[in-house]
């Protein structure tokens, strides 16, 4: 595994391309200088190079205590939250629908609860559907309101 990083990262910084996650471990121990390789090897890796070479963002490497990082410069994913809570709101929905035929055993269980808790989820999820939608409006109209900085070491950074 981490002679396929190296041959990754290397592979993807020959092409002046990026990688398609935020950081990669490359592992120097394995490296083979590229006149040590044999035709066969030198071929699979420019494949490999010619396959990143579509659209892929700059890559540079950061060295973190023993480990050198690859890490590529991409913007945020643009994620308004409309389609994860309209997600959430149907499955509390599916769990109210599949309670209900259950009514009977759950109140001699003492666990009807669970029915109304299923149906106050879908509730809030409805009152969240809406303030996403009215953020995401909000967000087209100011666009300079839209956070877009990450951390230094990408998207999978914090």
């Amino acid at each position: 595994m981490a002679a396929v990083s190296c041959l990754h990262v290397e592979a993807c910084q020959n092409a002046r391309s990026g990688v398609s996650g935020s950081l990669v471990y490359v592992n120097h121990a394995d490296h083979q200088p590229e006149e040590q390789l044999s035709p066969r090897e030198r071929a699979r890796r420019q494949r490999i190079a010619q396959r990143h070479q579509l659209g892929r963002p700059e890559v540079s490497e950061i060295e973190l205590g023993q480990r050198r990082y690859a890490v590529a410069e991409v913007d945020p994913l643009d994620v308004d939250g409309v389609r994860t809570v309209t997600v959430g709101t149907a499955i509390w929905l599916v769990g109210f629908l599949a309670l209900l035929p259950f009514i009977g055993p759950l109140r001699d269980a003492g666990n009807l609860w669970w029915l109304w808790t299923c149906l106050a989820g879908f509730g809030l999820g409805l009152l969240g559907i809406e303030y996403c939608r009215r953020r995401r409006q909000a967000l087209a109209l100011q666009p300079e309101l839209r956070p877009n900085e990450t951390s230094q070491f990408g998207a999978a950074g914090s």
